[in-house]
């Protein structure tokens, strides 16, 4: 039984804490949160864009803690889930590794990379596993998709799209802090971001062009430079749409024996043969989201069973999306391709 101690409760934190309670071989004994009305289970007060809405949680049986310093502390913790603000991941995730606990952090891994990388090599230097929740591929649309572009049936990719463009959030006072979530391209374009180096690899370069209000770039259009032989890989992602859409995401995927096409409300996973005919597979699975987040825990939990990182969460690919998207943020701003 890996014992999960969860640090923050807010949204991702009710979500996680949620998603926890359908995760065989776990189980939430600790929960950490300065807010003296959470951790007396009242949590009617949190809210965010998708899943269920607060309420009132009977926390009997589960340990809790004001202070960080406590739960890393706590000898009935295996394993912290870091659900705090971006811009303390870094600070926790270093407290917890170095206490004796695998981490497992909520998307992205810090705000800078400078941060991340100090986060991957005190893993490595304490034996601990670092993994970062970056959810995408654990839904079905998206673990489709990467599981079609690896059995490599449709071919060489020689294009692909993805897209990701949301309102303005408004439901918490952080997440609509820049210096807290590093906006838009940090918080939203980094699922995208990841997902293209998981699912095709490392590009050479990238270059960018976006919106730009007060010195944050609110939406961002990057081309992936794979050099002369590989795919044209690109993506749009923002947080500039009107409250009438509040969220949308999609790809189209150009292999060479097949499309691949998505898109979040109208198009559902769809695959146009080279003979015309067009298949619209079985995924399995619910459209719960909070399912995607319990498959997340559970590998999670899976990777400490077998002391492996698993690859879905590795803290040092989730370090590289980070750099790549910091290197987008530059391009955006310098109004040149840069290498990554």
């Amino acid at each position: 039984m890996v014992r999960i101690g969860i640090a923050g409760i807010g949204f991702m934190g009710m979500i996680h804490y949620l998603a926890a309670q359908r995760v065989a071989g776990a189980r939430v004994t600790a929960i950490c949160t300065r807010d003296p009305k959470k951790r007396a289970g009242d949590w009617r007060g949190i809210r965010g864009n998708f899943g269920p809405e607060g309420t009132r949680l009977d926390l009997s049986g589960v340990r809790t803690w004001e202070k960080l310093e406590d739960l890393a502390a706590d000898p009935e913790v295996d394993l912290v889930d870091i659900c705090l603000p971006t811009h303390l991941h870094a600070q926790a995730a270093l407290l917890f590794l170095r206490a004796g606990k695998h981490v497992l952090v909520e998307k992205p891994i810090a705000l800078q990379a400078e941060e991340a990388a100090e986060m991957v090599r005190t893993a490595r230097q304490c034996r601990r596993l670092l993994m970062t929740a970056q959810v995408l591929p654990f839904f079905a649309e998206f673990a489709y998709a990467l599981e079609y572009l690896r059995s490599g049936r449709g071919g060489r990719v020689r294009a692909a799209h993805f897209e990701r463009i949301i309102s303005p959030p408004d439901w918490s006072a952080d997440i609509a802090d820049p210096a807290k979530t590093g906006g838009p391209i940090v918080d939203l374009h980094i699922h995208d971001t990841h997902f293209i180096l998981l699912a095709l690899g490392r590009p050479q370069a990238v270059f960018s062009t976006g919106v730009v209000h007060q010195g944050v770039v609110e939406h961002v259009a990057t081309h992936y430079l794979f050099g002369p032989d590989g795919p044209c890989v690109t993506c749009t992602s923002g947080a500039i749409c009107q409250k009438g859409r509040p969220f949308t995401h999609g790809y189209e995927i150009y292999c060479e024996r097949a499309t691949l096409l998505y898109h979040a409300g109208t198009q559902p996973v769809t695959l146009l043969h080279a003979d015309g005919h067009v298949e619209t597979p079985a995924l399995g699975g619910s459209d719960d989201p909070l399912d995607a987040f319990a498959r997340e825990i559970a590998t999670a939990v899976d990777g400490i069973a077998a002391d492996c990182e698993p690859q879905l969460l590795s803290g040092e690919l989730a370090a590289l999306a980070l750099h790549v998207c910091r290197l987008e943020e530059a391009s955006v701003l310098h109004k040149q391709p840069l290498p990554v």
